[in-house]
């Protein structure tokens, strides 16, 4: 896909009635209608959103997506396939908040990776460091030892997105130059480590807003944005769908 890809995390967000508005909104501006624009929402919506996006060029994601692959006795749990049947074509894999809340780690991301795709989807795997770990130096390894799955991943189609866990809802964003640097590491750590090598989009998701978009979009590796808060309100969608669209 030529272009950058821009993908909007809900989070714990909306009610069924503002989330079909807000999606409402971006369907009747043809600048977030687009192929490379998605929106991730919380899974009770999904179904409903699917079926408002039918036709549509605007994307929908997943949050998350189950390491169990097949159906069975796992309640709570939303598998790939069913993911792929209302409508889904991204995935959320390993969030910051999923690793901080709920204890993600490799084994049971590379099992959601390959359930991803297996199902057709495309997983969007997060990594990222905290402020702690960048302080320390350490945030390079930290984010190899959470990109180590892709050397283990079965073939098929998949994003990177790198969350600066430090500037995740906090206003903080990373300059432009500590961006490319992570950027440019993540894609010569995956030309030499994961499968496939070449071709691997790697977003940016920390505070990404319509002040600073235009800027972050185009520097060095980045091929996108992970969009948080900015995602929830229509207007500054928009402004950043806008930006993305100025560099296709």
């Amino acid at each position: 896909m030529a272009g950058k890809l821009i993908i909007g995390n809900w989070k714990m967000n909306t009610r069924a009635q503002s989330a079909q508005s807000l999606v409402a909104a971006l369907l009747a501006d043809p600048v977030c209608n687009q192929p490379w624009v998605g929106v991730a929402a919380p899974a009770v919506y999904l179904a409903a959103l699917g079926a408002q996006l039918a036709g549509q060029s605007l994307q929908l994601s997943a949050q998350d997506v189950s390491s169990f692959a097949a159906d069975g006795a796992f309640t709570g749990e939303v598998s790939a396939d069913m993911l792929r049947d209302v409508g889904c074509r991204y995935a959320l894999v390993g969030h910051s908040e999923r690793r901080q809340y709920f204890g993600e780690a490799n084994p049971a991301l590379l099992s959601k990776m390959n359930n991803a795709m297996a199902a057709g989807l495309v997983p969007v795997l997060c990594v990222g460091e905290t402020l702690g770990e960048r302080e320390s130096g350490q945030y390079l390894e930290v984010i190899f030892s959470q990109l180590a799955i892709l050397s283990e991943v079965n073939d098929g189609e998949y994003v990177i997105a790198y969350e600066p866990v430090w500037a995740i809802g906090t206003g903080k964003v990373a300059s432009l130059e500590q961006i490319a640097e992570i950027h440019t590491a993540i894609k010569t750590w995956c030309l030499q480590n994961a499968k496939p090598s070449a071709n691997i989009r790697v977003l940016y998701g920390g505070s990404v807003k319509a002040e600073n978009a235009e800027s972050i979009l185009k520097t060095e590796n980045v091929d996108g944005a992970l969009v948080g808060g900015a995602s929830l309100d229509a207007g500054s969608f928009r402004m950043i769908c806008q930006a993305a669209g100025k560099l296709i």
